[in-house]
């Protein structure tokens, strides 16, 4: 059902996970020595899982508006994903001697502004569906 608001927010969540697949994360100097190196999520296994799982998971989520209670926890379990990917994200980090995040790193913090709004919405779904079936 893709009228819906909390759509438009899972699958803005779902593009921005996606993107953070070739967008840099962190650059700097690696261990090697080599400079200008740059943290991506497809540096490592670790990173590219979880993310390709983000991405699917939101998007997979909007499919679900006939079961909201399952839908609520899909968001929640995104959000959680994503927490867990920003730690592993600084444990990559550890691995460069000097450097800084990039400005496309902000997308992390775009994708779980979208998760809680698309949670609020489908929330207040959820209330609108109790109030209108109490009044019956």
């Amino acid at each position: 059902m893709l009228q819906r608001i909390q759509s438009l927010w899972l699958l803005l969540a779902s593009a921005c996970s996606f993107a953070t697949l070739k967008l840099p994360f962190y650059m700097g100097i690696d261990k090697t020595g080599i400079p200008n190196s740059t943290l991506e999520a497809t540096d490592s296994l670790e990173l590219l899982v979880p993310t390709i799982a983000l991405g699917v998971l939101s998007l997979l989520t909007i499919f679900l508006f006939k079961n909201r209670s399952l839908q609520i926890r899909f968001i929640i379990l995104g959000i959680l994903l994503e927490a867990v990917l920003l730690f592993l994200y600084y444990n990559q980090m550890q691995s460069y001697t000097d450097g800084q995040l990039v400005l496309t790193s902000i997308i992390h913090v775009f994708v779980f502004i979208f998760l809680i709004l698309g949670l609020r919405g489908v929330l207040r779904d959820n209330k609108i569906i109790k109030e209108s079936n109490r009044l019956r």
